[in-house]
């Protein structure tokens, strides 16, 4: 005779068992879907991309090349001269010697502009006063030589600058007759305009010279250029300008010779060709 409370037993021994096999299943499933997500979201961090980037593999460039520099060089006559000159004055107060020293400044600006010089080409280079001092005068007592001010000094000094080459002597005569007593320096350069212009033409010159070396350079090896990797531009050669020493006012001729002289002007290019087999 069956035992049915026995039966029973089994029964819910056996639901037991597998309530307890169908949770041990649902943590295990949610166990595996933390951790997936918590891959995930490190995969997806900076910190991930980071040594994603530092492990990445750079491969060297397979192209073959060759590096040349060119340059280009050209003789030019100048289109500037600056021509300085000053008013040097003395008086016994400083404002005597700035009336003074304004009083022939105000007639040498009105002789430029009577010859043709506009008031845009003319510029003030520097001004200044000091003190002067008498250092032969000996103590009456000790007999020993004192500084004594003896009156003040003012110093004016201005520069024209013009295209008009050929009015530089004519400059520096007007100037001196007018009451310039310093001529410091008169000098010939290229304008910004005409500079950059030339170097303009130069750069696609110095580009070529670049070619052409680089040309010869592969044909005995059996090379030749396919194509341009990167190009260089050096520092453009400006050529200083040409400066004549200062003039004494007082031993000047009645005309003053000035003669410019060609200016070099230079550009230089360093270009890396793409070459291959020919």
């Amino acid at each position: 005779m069956l035992n049915f409370n026995l039966i029973k037993g089994y029964k819910l021994h056996f639901l037991y068992y597998d309530m307890t096999k169908n949770r041990v299943i649902m943590i295990a499933i949610a166990a595996i879907l933390i951790v997936s997500t918590t891959v995930i979201a490190y995969m997806q961090s900076p910190q991930f991309n980071a040594y994603g980037q530092q492990v990445s593999v750079l491969y060297p460039s397979r192209d073959k090349t060759i590096s040349a520099t060119g340059s280009a060089t050209t003789s030019v006559l100048p289109d500037l001269v600056t021509v300085q000159f000053g008013v040097d004055t003395e008086g016994k107060t400083a404002q005597d010697a700035i009336s003074s020293n304004s009083q022939l400044m105000n007639t040498v600006v009105s002789a430029m502009q009577n010859i043709g010089v506009s008031k845009d080409e003319i510029s003030t280079a520097g001004f200044s006063i000091y003190p002067v001092y008498n250092d032969s005068i000996p103590d009456q007592k000790t007999g020993i030589h004192q500084s004594v001010l003896a009156g003040y000094r003012a110093s004016n000094t201005l520069y024209v600058k013009t295209t008009k080459l050929s009015s530089a002597g004519n400059i520096v005569d007007t100037a001196v007759g007018a009451g310039a007593n310093r001529v410091d320096n008169i000098s010939f350069s290229l304008s910004p305009d005409k500079q950059q212009s030339i170097q303009d033409d130069l750069l696609g010159k110095a580009v070529l010279n670049a070619k052409d070396r680089a040309q010869k350079a592969l044909a005995p090896l059996n090379q030749k250029i396919i194509g341009v990797k990167m190009v260089s531009l050096s520092d453009f050669s400006s050529p200083p300008p040409i400066y004549y020493g200062a003039i004494s006012a007082g031993v000047m001729e009645k005309s003053t010779p000035v003669f410019s002289a060609n200016q070099d002007v230079s550009v230089n290019v360093n270009v890396i060709f793409l070459i291959d087999d020919q």
